[in-house]
């Protein structure tokens, strides 16, 4: 059983940077796509990015391309998203979500069979 913990969430100024970071538990993370959904109140759950097995290969919601950027460290297991010119939309509770091993990188939540307990950012006006 695969389990992600992410970290690096809290409160920035609208224009500020934060990086998430989400520690997979298994080996197997390095052969699987791996990727971060969030959640606002009071809306459903959306995409954000995604990355391929081999960190060559990335998918971004359009509302945070040329602003994010999702990378990977096999090495240690690691996923990252950095997050720059935060706007107040983009508060929400962020997921790190992973693949079963040698699947694509998609921006369907059903596709994601693991998920991390999740970590929130808040963007103050």
């Amino acid at each position: 059983q695969v389990q992600l913990v992410e970290s690096g969430g809290g409160l920035v100024q609208a224009g500020g940077s934060l990086r998430l970071s989400c520690a997979a538990s298994e080996r197997t993370f390095s052969r699987s796509a791996m990727g971060w959904f969030r959640q606002a109140p009071g809306k459903e759950r959306e995409f954000v990015a995604a990355i391929n097995w081999s960190g060559d290969s990335t998918l971004y919601a359009d509302s945070v391309k040329d602003r994010f950027t999702i990378s990977r460290a096999n090495a240690v297991n690691t996923v990252l998203l950095q997050m720059n010119m935060l706007r107040p939309e983009d508060t929400a509770v962020y997921y790190c979500v992973s693949k079963a091993p040698f699947g694509r990188p998609t921006m369907t939540e059903n596709d994601y069979p693991y998920w991390g307990q999740g970590t929130q950012v808040t963007v103050s006006s």
